[in-house]
């Protein structure tokens, strides 16, 4: 079987929801699957994702970028043997900062940004290879959604108090999670917390076209913190003052809002000079598909796990 009719398939698998695409000489099919989840065993989730599809030809190769992927749990030889008695004969994986470059950037020097639940931004130059957060919702993913919804609903409680600036963000988190002196509860106890709290992102935006000067600020402070991981991945990948990069973004967040776009690009100008902002080359299962076949030579190169029989 040629590479040209073996079956492929790519999964795009992120914290609130993976993109499955199958590709075969008979068409192409993409659908939605489950989570994959970065506190539980990722090898045993992407099998699950890939024996949730039917797989019925030997043969088929799998590549795979995932969201909060770490080194101890990129084993694509335990996927591999997970996975022969369907018929899979090579896996590649990545992190998703890594095919979302790939779909963006392709092989040009720069940064790109991937901005959904959470956010990574990663680096590439003559310094190597730079990731930049993706700290997970504890600790980093500073200009997410769950960051702008995390600070919309601290930014409605502070008004519900009396400490903070009047915002109609208070009644849109009251319509959204029910009576605010419950709202803490209601969150702490859902499984779902942190995609419910991504979610209020939305009504940031929202308030925001409004002219709600709270919400406008969440966004200001929202692309400040996303062009600052962006300048940082440029440096400690080897960028220097004046040098050419092509800085891009993935994900619905980036993609979608209009207004979060132009203030990061207009902060990421600011920071750092010689580089140019541009749309994404392609879409993100575009950079999945260049995981098997990418040449050694490239820098991300090494950040990709392969096995195959």
């Amino acid at each position: 079987m040629t590479d040209d009719t073996r079956r492929r398939i790519l999964i795009d698998g992120g914290q609130t929801g993976t993109r499955v695409r199958v590709e075969s000489a008979d068409g192409v099919d993409e659908f939605e699957a489950a989570p994959i989840r970065t506190d539980r065993p990722v090898v045993d989730q992407i099998a699950a994702t890939v024996r949730g599809i039917p797989v019925d030809d030997p043969g088929a190769t799998l590549a795979a970028g995932v969201s909060g992927l770490t080194p101890s749990a990129s084993r694509p030889g335990e996927i591999l043997d997970e996975l022969a008695d369907v018929g899979i004969v090579s896996v590649a994986l990545a992190h998703d900062s890594v095919t979302g470059y790939l779909s963006a950037n392709g092989g040009e020097f720069g940064a790109v940004t991937a901005v959904g639940t959470g956010v990574v931004t990663l680096g590439v130059g003559a310094g190597g290879v730079h990731r930049v957060d993706g700290w997970g919702h504890l600790f980093g993913d500073a200009g997410s959604a769950y960051w702008m919804g995390r600070a919309g609903i601290e930014a409605a409680l502070r008004a519900f108090d009396g400490r903070g600036p009047d915002t109609v963000l208070e009644e849109a988190a009251a319509e959204e999670f029910g009576p605010l002196p419950e709202l803490y509860m209601e969150l702490q106890g859902d499984p779902d917390r942190v995609s419910r709290v991504a979610a209020f992102a939305r009504r940031v935006d929202a308030a925001s076209t409004a002219d709600d000067p709270v919400a406008q600020q969440i966004l200001t402070d929202a692309a400040d913190e996303l062009a600052a991981s962006v300048a940082a991945a440029l440096e400690r990948s080897g960028h220097r003052p004046g040098d050419a990069a092509r800085v891009s973004w993935v994900g619905t967040v980036m993609t979608a809002n209009d207004r979060l776009r132009e203030r990061f690009a207009a902060a990421v100008i600011g920071r750092t000079s010689g580089v140019e902002i541009a749309e994404p080359h392609g879409r993100p299962f575009d950079g999945v598909r260049m995981l098997a076949g990418l040449d050694d030579e490239h820098p991300l190169a090494t950040q990709i796990h392969r096995a195959g029989r």
